[in-house]
């Protein structure tokens, strides 16, 4: 996945941090993100919607819970804490 493909411009600034910073509770993830080709991600109401083959599995939000919509691999990457 390119990281130029996603407009984080309407995205959280929670969720910015949780993402983008190094300590960040999501960072992980993001990095998964970009070395997985079957994925990919669109900003939808500041949250941010994980896709594999076309199909939702996950959505993150920067206060909220992350809502797993389809168990996947990438869900297993979640932080305990937050789970």
């Amino acid at each position: 996945m390119n990281i130029a493909s996603v407009d984080i411009s309407n995205m959280c600034s929670h969720l910015q941090k949780k993402l983008f910073e190094e300590d960040g509770a999501y960072h992980h993830l993001w990095t998964a993100l970009q070395e997985d080709s079957e994925l990919t991600a669109v900003v939808r109401a500041r949250q941010l919607h994980i896709y594999r083959n076309g199909k939702k599995v996950l959505i993150l939000a920067g206060k909220a819970a992350p809502k797993v919509v389809r168990e996947d691999g990438l869900c297993e990457l979640l932080p305990t804490s937050v789970k």
